[in-house]
């Protein structure tokens, strides 16, 4: 790599930038920008979540070539060595630890992120307009030859350290955006609904129709009502199923549940095993 970047140095330094846009420049432009501009909208407009990082890729490999037809390999590699490989693959895998079917949520788990992001929004579109407004009204363009006259990595390093600074740091902080975004995705809030408590649960079961819990594994009942006897494999009612209590009520009041459960004459339960069934000879 450090060859490879050497090699871009002297030929920076050996050979000066035309001033002059040639046909190739043109040719090359035309096709590069219809193709950043294309991933730009499909990733906006794109409902699957990695169907929009791809073509936000086709977006940064059209931005790499064409600073490099702009003579400014340093930032066409950087472009599609860091960006396209490094921060892309951080998408991706907060794409794929979020879940690609993710959709957007209608319900504000944080309160007031819509206001806020509305702000934002609207604020770093004004700082954008005016930046582009004062480059193309304000700052003196110099030519490609002036501009690396000392070589392409040298003046970039300069730039962005001496006058552009606080703006680089400040542009790398945009690296935590897929975090950032993951946790809000991944944040559930709090329930505006009271969750009852577990003495609550017990009165709430007492009162209904069916205090006790469902039937254990094993059991063949299929209900839960503590009136319901436990059925053997052959059909019949399993005699210590029921408690004293229950046994001495009037067999009238259960008979509804017992002709549920056990039908009004002995039969084969049918989740029990039988001879014939190929768990039961294992």
């Amino acid at each position: 790599m450090s060859a490879l970047m050497q090699f871009v140095m002297q030929q920076q330094q050996n050979t000066p930038a035309p001033d002059v846009i040639t046909t190739g420049e043109a040719v090359g432009f035309w096709i590069l920008g219809p193709l950043a501009l294309l991933g730009g909208l499909g990733m906006l407009f794109a409902r699957n979540a990695v169907h929009s990082a791809l073509f936000l890729v086709l977006t940064m490999l059209s931005l790499g070539v064409l600073y490099m037809l702009q003579q400014a390999p340093f930032l066409g590699f950087v472009q599609i060595i860091v960006y396209t490989g490094a921060v892309m693959m951080l998408f991706l895998f907060v794409l794929m630890l979020v879940g690609r079917d993710s959709s957007d949520s209608v319900v504000e788990v944080l309160r007031g992120q819509r206001v806020i992001a509305a702000i934002f929004g609207i604020g770093f579109a004004g700082v954008a307009i005016s930046a582009l407004l004062r480059a193309l009204n304000q700052v003196p363009s110099s030519g490609l030859a002036e501009a690396n006259s000392g070589g392409n990595i040298n003046a970039v390093g300069k730039l962005i350290f001496t006058d552009y600074l606080f703006p680089f740091e400040l542009t790398s902080a945009l690296l935590i955006t897929a975090a950032v975004g993951a946790m809000v995705l991944a944040f559930v809030g709090k329930s505006k609904q009271a969750h009852k408590t577990q003495r609550e649960l017990v009165i709430e079961r007492f009162r209904g129709n069916r205090p006790s819990p469902l039937p254990g594994p094993g059991v063949f009942a299929t209900a839960n009502s503590v009136a319901t006897p436990a059925l053997l494999p052959d059909g019949s009612v399993a005699p210590e199923s029921l408690s004293e209590l229950i046994e001495a009520t009037a067999a009238e009041t259960f008979e509804h549940d017992r002709a549920e459960v056990a039908g009004e004459e002995h039969h084969a339960d049918a989740h029990a095993l039988t001879g014939d069934h190929e768990e039961a000879t294992r």
